[in-house]
């Protein structure tokens, strides 16, 4: 069989690493396996990594480094100096300013103090944290590995980083059970200054083999949310950014449609654990083991090339059945400009292939939000017309 041709390869935009797979948190719905494994990654890999994707064909300029997978806090400050060390050196043997790889991390935030700050600052690492809200919600979901809360010490660590100024955007996750609490969970962001959230929805991925949203009534009360969220939002412009309110907006205004999505264009994404092993798509395939695809890794970046990874027959089985479903979307989906064509990984978990269209997770991320967007845009627009 011929190789498949990929209709966009990269730009490379972002590199995932996972500097240790271990996570010193114990959330319900997490999809990775092995995070009590305690590997650390080498800066001989790092280096190697870096090397790979400045190679590539598809180097086209600045990305991001985004330390990831696990929980990034868990390896010592020290290795983040030595890594921002290593990344400089690999850039200026190259020609490469400094700032042509920006850092970033997303980290359950419960060790920040001043010293991790210091850190953060010296280095010019981005900061996102992971937290869903007031304490009941969080705490129901984000216990430690002996089960106590952990609210309260990632408000400590979101602490730190408003009196060092240091920016930072939240990414909740939402479960059943928050969906009857828009107002407190809006509430709890604005009161408590955060001013950047993103929702990612509970999903059946890896580990977490079903989701509390897996319901009946589950859309019409999300439905419900996001709505309440909407009112809020322009009720009160500045206080809230919303990102998917921010990005079927820009879309819509812009009058633009995706054609492809970044979890679905071939190296867009490079994905390194902390072994070397390399993937590219979603960054949640790279750490799962399927029994359709084996697991995603397509080569090792001690001994491979991204060119050898994009040969490799396992590579381009994957790249053929991802572009499938991508098409099968295009066909039947009158949102895919919306979501240029969904994530593989979501595909996969909720219809065993990659070859699929709709799922769960594109109903919520894109068709719900889109629905409400949309309306509320064209009866603000009925307002400002016909005041």
């Amino acid at each position: 069989m011929s190789a498949v041709v990929p209709t966009r390869c990269g730009p490379v935009r972002l590199l995932v690493v996972q500097p240790t797979p271990y996570c010193n948190l114990d959330c319900d719905y997490c999809y990775l396996p092995q995070r009590d494994d305690r590997r650390r990654l080498s800066l001989e890999i790092l280096e190697a990594a870096l090397e790979r994707v400045l190679d590539s064909p598809w180097f086209e300029g600045g990305f991001t480094l985004l330390w990831h997978a696990g929980e990034p806090l868990t390896m010592p400050i020290a290795f983040y100096d030595a890594a921002t060390v290593c990344l400089n050196d690999v850039l200026a043997r190259r020609g490469l300013a400094p700032g042509t790889v920006v850092q970033s991390l997303q980290t359950n935030a419960t060790v920040i103090d001043a010293a991790w700050c210091d850190c953060f600052e010296r280095n010019g690492i981005h900061v996102g944290v992971s937290m869903d809200g007031p304490a009941f919600l969080h705490d129901a979901h984000r216990v430690t590995r002996t089960g106590r809360p952990t609210h309260a010490a990632v408000m400590r660590g979101i602490d730190w980083l408003q009196r060092r100024a240091i920016p930072f955007e939240v990414i909740s996750v939402l479960t059943d059970d928050a969906l009857d609490h828009a107002d407190a969970l809006y509430d709890f962001y604005v009161e408590h200054g955060i001013s950047a959230v993103g929702f990612n929805m509970e999903e059946t991925e890896g580990e977490n083999r079903s989701s509390s949203l897996d319901q009946p009534t589950a859309e019409r009360r999300y439905r419900q949310f996001i709505q309440t969220f909407w009112q809020r939002c322009l009720a009160e412009p500045g206080r809230l950014m919303l990102r998917e309110f921010e990005g079927i907006t820009s879309l819509a205004c812009a009058g633009e449609r995706l054609e492809n999505t970044d979890m679905n264009a071939p190296f867009v994404i490079v994905n390194v654990d902390a072994q070397g092993n390399v993937s590219s798509f979603d960054p949640e395939l790279l750490s799962v083991a399927t029994a359709e695809y084996g697991d995603f890794s397509f080569g090792n970046v001690l001994t491979d090339s991204l060119e050898a990874v994009a040969a490799s027959a396992k590579f381009q089985r994957v790249q053929r059945d991802i572009q499938a479903g991508v098409e099968r979307c295009r066909r039947s989906c009158d949102y895919f400009g919306l979501c240029g064509g969904g994530a593989g990984s979501n595909k996969y978990w909720e219809h065993g292939t990659l070859d699929a269209s709709v799922t769960q997770h594109c109903r919520y991320r894109i068709q719900l939000v889109a629905d409400v967007v949309l309306a509320g845009m064209e009866q603000e627009l009925g307002l400002a017309l016909y005041p």
